[in-house]
């Protein structure tokens, strides 16, 4: 391990010079709930010039499946379900409790141990807000601007149990109400077990919580997800997007080209059942649907005017597009806007609100809630999106200044400045 126990503030990192001729040894830590988390750290590595680092990747081995034959130095990493970390977020609850990230805590000291990095860059690994700090190694964090501590968001009520009883309306005013408190019940668990180890509490922020590092990078363009001024340690290093090495199905060049196509995809924590009601309900308009199931979903029969498999390169299936409706989450709104293209987000939890509420606030997107699904409101949003101008040339003008942030180049300068 490259220090003894102690704690590095923000800004000062506790690394020795990195080794002559093997490069700067990076940990990347994926916390495996959802693929966004895996996802992002792969691109991240992916962006580097593999000369200079020597790249080493933890995860649970469940996600074994999209990393490369032979690629990068892996190490298993366990992580809590995905299905215990979405019930979580379905029912408000925090996300991790003090005996999981002790257990974190623990493996993450030994993998530092073992691996000996230069830093550690982590997604969502909260955990590692203790143990970077104990082993005195830099940490970086990836993470979205609007959880951000100097971010103003709009909160709309996510789908939560009262919600669904009360309404939009009245679950917002709730949920206005108890937020705070709701937000400081999700601090607890990490703070309680800082204290533990002898650092202070990180206060009741839940943005503080998510985005305490040495470097905080926000895969996000400040003109999309704008922020109050940052401190140095806070930076954007512009949208990270992957999509997995699988073969591009039967069908893909035979897609028609006479009118406009609409990639269909709720992904990993969207409301999965209302793909074959979506399918239905665009089978009699003038498109051609592009649909991925991401083998959550069996269905019946499939309309004439739409072509669905189990997973689609989505960044390829987004440049094909004139529309594209998700989850509202930040991977796939990700590739529609790099491809320029609008989004309707059907959102549930409180990520996607808040990442839509962004995209609308630009004029790029519109939302709609999962959970009060009705049919003409979905056809109306997609006769908005593909008939009114400024929609398309929104999302354009964001795709522009995502162009703008270049992670390879900007990812190796700020890894530099904590060495």
């Amino acid at each position: 391990m490259r220090g003894g126990p102690g704690q590095s503030e923000p800004g000062q990192g506790g690394a020795e010079e990195s080794r002559p001729g093997q490069g700067v040894r990076l940990l990347f830590f994926c916390e495996a709930v959802t693929l966004a988390h895996v996802a992002r750290p792969l691109a991240l590595a992916r962006s580097l010039d593999p000369g200079p680092y020597d790249v080493h990747i933890a995860c649970d081995p469940r996600y074994d499946a999209i990393f490369p034959d032979g690629s990068y130095r892996r190490h298993p990493l366990t992580s809590i379900s995905g299905q215990q970390f979405l019930r979580a977020l379905a029912k408000g609850s925090p996300l991790y409790d003090a005996e999981t990230l002790r257990t974190y805590v623990k493996a993450d000291l030994e993998l530092i141990s073992a691996v000996e990095p230069d830093v550690v860059i982590g997604d969502f690994r909260l955990s590692l807000a203790i143990s970077a700090r104990l082993a005195k190694v830099p940490y970086a964090t990836i993470t979205n601007a609007y959880w951000s501590p100097f971010a103003e968001p709009s909160y709309r009520v996510p789908d939560l149990p009262f919600a669904r009883v009360l309404g939009p309306g009245l679950g917002q005013l709730l949920f206005n109400a108890v937020r705070p408190l709701a937000f400081a019940l999700h601090t607890r668990p990490l703070n309680r077990v800082r204290r533990e180890h002898g650092l202070k509490d990180l206060g009741f922020n839940l943005g503080e919580t998510y985005t305490n590092a040495d470097l905080t990078l926000y895969s996000d363009v400040p003109e999309l997800i704008p922020t109050r001024p940052l401190p140095a340690h806070h930076q954007y290093i512009g949208s990270l997007s992957w999509q997995p090495e699988i073969p591009k199905p039967p069908w893909w060049d035979n897609i028609p080209q006479d009118r406009p196509a609409v990639y269909v995809t709720l992904g990993s924590t969207g409301a999965a059942e209302l793909l074959p009601r979506i399918l239905e309900i665009l089978a009699p308009m003038p498109v051609t649907v592009l649909a991925a199931t991401a083998e959550r979903v069996k269905l019946g029969s499939v309309p004439e005017n739409a072509f669905v498999a189990d997973f689609l390169p989505g960044s390829d299936a987004a440049q094909r597009a004139s529309l594209v409706i998700c989850n509202g989450g930040s991977p796939t709104t990700t590739q529609a806007l790099q491809a320029g293209v609008p989004v309707i987000g059907i959102a549930s939890n409180l990520d996607q609100h808040l990442n839509m509420s962004y995209i609308e606030r630009r004029g790029a997107g519109l939302t709609l809630r999962a959970e009060r699904h009705r049919d003409s409101a979905l056809v109306e949003a997609v006769n908005r999106l593909l008939r009114e101008r400024a929609y398309r040339e929104q999302a354009a003008a964001v795709k522009a200044q995502m162009e703008i942030y270049r992670p390879e180049r900007l990812f190796p300068e700020l890894i530099a400045s904590l060495i």
